[in-house]
């Protein structure tokens, strides 16, 4: 009889992971605020006009990369927004004032 061949355990060698990146905490971009902005002043059914300047300036935007007249937007949402944050209204939270905040000091 002939002797089999011992079997081997070794295993394939696994393959490295790849490094899991973190993205950098950037600001968030004045579209993307805007947009949310704009969901919340529908959702709530405040601002009155200001919604409807919020997207013609998003649509503004959008074709021009101007941000000048979503800035002056965003800066009279902020005004509304925080009233209405101290209402306690729900639906504003605080990381929505604070993206505001940080898209307009850029």
């Amino acid at each position: 009889m002939a002797k089999l061949p011992a079997k081997t355990t070794a295993k394939a060698p696994k393959k490295a992971a790849a490094p899991k990146t973190k993205s950098i905490s950037s600001s968030p971009s004045i579209q993307n605020v805007s947009e949310a902005v704009l969901k919340v002043l529908l959702a709530l059914d405040l601002g009155g006009s200001l919604k409807s300047d919020i997207d013609w300036c998003l649509g503004s935007y959008k074709h021009d990369n101007n941000p000048s007249g979503l800035q002056k937007m965003m800066k009279k949402s902020l005004i509304l927004l925080t009233e209405e944050k101290q209402n306690k209204t729900k639906g504003i939270t605080a990381k929505l004032i604070l993206d505001i905040e940080s898209v307009l000091k850029s």
